[in-house]
This record gives structure tokens, C-alpha cells and sequence, in this order.
């Protein structure tokens, strides 16, 4: 029995299970992710640093036909993904156990909507998986940094990626505190997409 029945994505961030220091995409930084990759039902999605496997799983059950594939490089954060994809009866996500961009030439099939969440080299990552991106593909990342904004707007520019799209997301919470109530930020961060053209 699945903990989500909603057809709206926002799972809640408590019903996943979570490792302390694995990333988590945030309820609201995930349903903007979500929003620019722009999914259909049959979409193949790659999920490059899929962390605690949030977006997996919110796209797994948001492509009943499609194809999910994660990808992290640590073995037990993998089993936490495959965890939290049995939670919800997400069935049709594939985990790839491995480093970006080096592990990516080991999966089959081209994707048309790729998600870039964290990569320690995420230029390479950025031109290994535009060659794989199947024409029309969208691409999204994150960049919690100047410098690693700067590095991915310099790497959308170089691909040509079009229709590129900037966005940075500050949202605050209200959460009790003690006795009290009080705003809590959300990490603010910027998310990056952009469409490999047809040709």
C-alpha cells in the first residue's frame, strides 16, 4: 500500500525515509524541479544525484509508462532510493550505482527529460549527457552557488541549449518552534532548464 494516493506531486518530506547528510530535494524546491522538466506519462527521466530519491519517486509515479533512472554514486544512499521507491509502490525506477559522468555511457536508452541535482564535475556531466538527450529533451539543474551557477549557465551556453530559463527559489516555512511559530527558510537555490533543439 502506497503512503501517497494523490495524483498532485508534493509528497510531504516526512514520509520519506532519510539518512542524516544525504540531500533531500525539499517538498517545494521539488515540485518547481518538476514543474521544468515538463514530464509525460511515458517520459525517460535520468536523475543525476538522486540523494534520498525524492524526484524518483515523485516522477515514478508521474510517468506510470515512463522510465526513471537514478543514479548515485554511494551503494547505501542506492538502497535508500530503493527504499523509499518501495514506501510508495514506485516500480518503475532503475537504480545506477556509479559517478557521473563516467557511469552514464553503462545506460541503455537515451533520455528526453534529464535532472542534475548535484555532480562534483557537472560540465562534464552537463556535455556527456547532452549527447545522450534525445532531440526536443529538456534538462534541469540546480546550482546553490555563484560558481556553480556560473558553471552551469557557462556549460547551457556553450551547448546552445535554447529556451534556457533561470530561476532562483526563496520560500520559508512556517514551523513551530517550542512554544511558538516561527518562519524557517527553505535553502534558497537556483534551478536551470533549458531544451536541446530538434535538429
Amino acid at each position: 500500500m502506497s503512503l501517497w494516493n494523490c495524483v498532485t506531486p508534493g509528497i510531504p518530506d516526512n514520509l520519506f525515509e532519510m539518512i542524516d547528510g544525504i540531500p533531500m530535494s525539499q517538498r517545494e524546491i521539488r515540485l518547481l524541479l518538476l514543474s521544468h522538466l515538463q514530464l509525460t506519462a511515458n517520459s525517460v527521466l535520468w536523475d543525476i544525484g538522486a540523494g534520498t530519491g525524492t524526484i524518483p519517486v515523485e516522477a515514478g509515479l508521474l510517468c506510470p509508462q515512463g522510465k526513471i533512472i537514478a543514479v548515485e554514486r554511494d551503494e547505501e544512499v542506492a538502497s535508500l532510493i530503493q527504499r523509499n521507491c518501495d514506501r510508495f509502490g514506485v516500480t518503475n525506477v532503475e537504480i545506477v550505482t556509479g559517478s557521473a559522468p563516467d557511469c552514464l555511457s553503462e545506460i541503455d536508452g537515451a533520455p528526453d527529460r534529464v535532472c542534475i541535482e548535484g555532480s562534483k564535475s557537472i560540465q562534464d556531466t552537463l556535455a556527456a549527457v547532452w549527447q545522450s538527450l534525445q532531440p526536443n529533451g529538456r534538462i534541469v539543474t540546480t546550482a546553490n552557488s555563484l560558481d556553480n551557477l556560473y558553471q552551469v549557465s557557462e556549460s547551457f551556453t556553450a551547448l546552445q541549449v535554447q529556451n534556457m530559463e533561470v530561476v532562483q527559489a526563496s520560500m520559508n516555512r512556517l514551523e513551530k518552534r517550542g512554544t511558538s511559530q516561527a518562519f524557517v527558510a527553505v535553502n534558497p537555490i537556483f534551478i536551470l532548464s533549458g531544451q536541446k533543439s530538434d535538429s
